[in-house]
């Protein structure tokens, strides 16, 4: 059996960047087995299966090279922009179907939008454990080049991340992850992986530039997180001072090969708590890919 994978770019940065997902629509007769081998094949970080859904507009499932996960945000953005795009569906409100419920989406002309819960924060013992000096150790970083003033932090809006603060940008640029630890320190934690920003963008305007490691799920670095942006925004609202409801959240400069990516987060804050946030951007597809499964 042929299958046909659409590898789209999500959250491109204006024309270009952005950060590849393989899209197989009419995914209904497949296998987990074969999905799976789908995503090995791509090798790309993530893959989106599409079927037919009772309760949404489409159900979608997510594999990267290794396994399943939950949720997915480049991939699903790269989804709802194909489908735009290839007519399927119109501009407004539709819905996805995941392993762990239904998400909302919102389609604004070439702007998509992905649902995220209200966000839960876990704070962690890092001084006393002295897990601090380990998630510096797992970036190539000494303990003194962390935040001073913020510390990493669990939050979870559907998917967790360790969110790791850095003063500046040369920090997070000369991070040197070590797989083997960080893949250690997440599994420790239940995370997918680490979301390292600072506050400091190559565009201003921008509220921080970032990169994600995620060694657990198979994925070194990628160049856009869309369910890692909006822990992230949530953690810059509650806990570093930015008061915006829309949060801009630059990834994918400071990596190599760079793939500029951005990332849009708007949150919903009700008598000062965030209570829904959708995190979106545009799409584009390159090209079509020919699979025997």
């Amino acid at each position: 059996m042929q299958v046909d994978a659409q590898i789209v770019n999500a959250f491109i940065d204006g024309t270009a960047g952005g950060n590849p997902a393989g899209v197989v629509l009419d995914a209904d007769a497949l296998t987990t087995e074969q999905k799976l081998h789908i995503a090995r094949q791509l090798g790309l970080s993530e893959t989106a299966f599409v079927s037919s859904s009772q309760s949404a507009t489409v159900k979608l499932e997510f594999f990267t090279p290794t396994r399943q996960i939950p949720h997915c945000g480049h991939a699903t953005i790269a989804t709802f922009s194909l489908l735009h795009k290839l007519g399927i569906i119109g501009e407004g409100n539709f819905s996805k179907e995941s392993i762990d419920g239904n998400l909302d989406i919102l389609i604004a002309g070439e702007m998509v939008f992905m649902e995220q819960r209200a966000p839960q924060y876990r704070a962690l013992d890092a001084a006393g454990s002295g897990l601090a000096a380990r998630i510096a150790a797992s970036l190539g970083l000494a303990p003194g080049q962390l935040h001073a003033g913020l510390a990493p932090t669990v939050v979870n809006t559907g998917n967790a991340f360790l969110i790791v603060p850095l003063p500046d940008e040369q920090t997070v640029s000369v991070a040197r992850p070590d797989a083997a630890l960080i893949e250690e320190i997440s599994n420790e934690l239940d995370v997918i992986g680490y979301y390292v920003y600072s506050d400091m963008t190559t565009v201003s305007g921008r509220h921080a530039g970032v990169r994600m490691f995620s060694p657990r799920f198979g994925i070194p670095e990628e160049s856009a997180t869309g369910t890692a942006a909006g822990p992230l925004a949530c953690y810059l609202h509650d806990h570093g001072g930015v008061k915006d409801h829309e949060i801009i959240i630059e990834q994918g400069y400071l990596m190599q090969p760079p793939s500029p990516s951005v990332i849009k987060v708007k949150l919903t804050v009700d008598d000062g708590r965030i209570t829904q946030l959708m995190a979106g951007g545009t799409a584009k597809a390159t090209r079509l890919i020919k699979l025997d499964v």
